[in-house]
């Protein structure tokens, strides 16, 4: 199993002038300490799950491309990019831009979006969730065009474009992993089944995840598509470092579900130290379930 780092908290001692050193370091210790990937939020607004509206936060595909250059192997990404945050075509060309300049290391992760407040606040418009799934849907379809041969016009019921051209195209191909964020088993489970390379679950449950990837391999059957070919990874809200062996013997299950890759984040006041601790205590054991 691969162990990913989710870094959502900018609130560190030394305030907003220390936000790109802890960034940097935290980034570095991640990848020199054989992480796979880490991914950051995409929220105009901290959420109060970690934090204030108040607190921090930074715009997501910027600062990827910051990581970008602090970090050779790790896998970049946004977990997850709300569908409302950026018009389909601007979002391919962010994760194009991305990829070419880490070397072929993005992602995207995407999600039908939830935080109303940041919204309404900055006055992006919020539509009722039947139309953000549509949106979803068809932002997936553009993404998928606009990484291909074609770039033609793509005319769809939220979405028209009169040309997908995207130059350059990602250096990998056939494009970057997409990963599909969320749980729901009618809309967002088939959509992954549909377009995505990953999914990610909330890991609270052992008995909700196995149920959620059956409803997945259903869909797949449905779809035709491989369910051994969909990553599956999840994420949960463990203090990993606080007991590791609890940790490291919920992982055994998950890995006999099929998991493949869990998310956790640094803890404390150094996140560096946190993630050093992390790749030392934790990863080798965790890459041998």
């Amino acid at each position: 199993m691969k162990l990913a780092l989710h870094y959502a908290n900018f609130s560190y001692p030394g305030g907003t002038q220390a936000i790109a050193a802890n960034l940097a370091a935290t980034a570095r210790a991640a990848d020199e300490g054989g992480f796979a990937t880490m991914t950051l939020m995409d929220h105009y607004f901290q959420i109060d799950s970690v934090g204030q509206p108040e607190d921090p936060m930074l715009e997501g595909y910027t600062t990827l491309g910051f990581v970008a250059g602090q970090t050779r192997d790790l896998t970049l990404g946004l977990l997850v990019t709300g569908v409302t945050y950026r018009h389909p075509g601007l979002l391919a060309k962010a994760v194009t831009t991305l990829d070419v300049l880490s070397g072929g290391r993005a992602m995207l992760g995407i999600g039908a979006a939830w935080y109303d407040r940041e919204h309404h606040a900055l006055g992006v418009p919020y539509p009722p969730v039947a139309e953000r799934f549509e949106r979803l849907e068809e932002t997936l379809r553009i993404v998928r065009q606009m990484w291909s041969a074609d770039d033609g016009p793509f005319e769809g019921t939220h979405y028209q474009l009169a040309e997908t051209l995207c130059s350059p195209q990602p250096l990998q191909q056939p494009s970057p992993p997409i990963l599909i964020g969320g749980m729901g088993e009618q809309k967002t489970l088939r959509l992954v089944a549909r377009y995505a390379d990953a999914c990610n679950l909330f890991a609270f449950d052992p008995a909700q995840v196995a149920h959620k990837l059956e409803v997945l391999k259903r869909h797949c059957e449905t779809e035709g598509t491989d369910y051994d070919r969909i990553q599956k990874t999840i994420i949960g809200g463990a203090d990993v470092l606080g007991d590791v062996d609890g940790f490291l013997r919920s992982m055994e299950g998950y890995a006999a579900m099929g998991i493949d890759q869990v998310w956790t984040g640094p803890t404390g006041p150094d996140p560096a130290a946190s993630v050093t601790r992390l790749a030392e205590q934790v990863l080798p054991r965790l890459r041998e379930l």
